[in-house]
């Protein structure tokens, strides 16, 4: 078995903004034709810049990792910023994975994409 990175591992252990985020302004999906991993990434955007990213991510300790190094990126990141951000830089913030986990972080940036791309409703009150 492969060893993860010291960064991987504080990431999965100890994931940064895990949760749901009740009133997102962008929300985005990502899966592998309906099977883990699955992931609900939350973002807020405040005048094209983000101010808050939460995930939901059901799936290995990889997928969690690496949506807690994506939220960290892009939090204080404008959208177009955000957008520029590869699977290659979320593999190199963890210190590496192994070739069979690459797909995760390409999953990772998949909702990222789209959630930008999808912006929610906004209820009337």
């Amino acid at each position: 078995m492969a060893a993860f990175s010291v960064a991987l591992m504080d990431h999965f252990e100890s994931p940064r903004n895990a949760g749901k985020i009740e009133s997102p302004t962008h929300l985005g999906r990502a899966s592998c034709k309906g099977r883990a991993p699955y992931i609900d990434l939350f973002l807020v955007l405040e005048d094209g810049r983000i101010v808050d990213a939460k995930f939901l991510a059901f799936g290995c300790g990889v997928t969690i990792a690496c949506c807690s190094a994506l939220t960290e990126a892009i939090i204080g990141k404008t959208d177009v910023a955000s957008l520029g951000l590869t699977a290659d830089d979320l593999i190199g913030a963890l210190g590496g994975l192994p070739p069979n986990k690459r797909f995760c972080a390409r999953q990772t940036i998949s909702a990222l994409h789209d959630a930008l791309s999808h912006e929610v409703p906004r209820q009337h009150e």
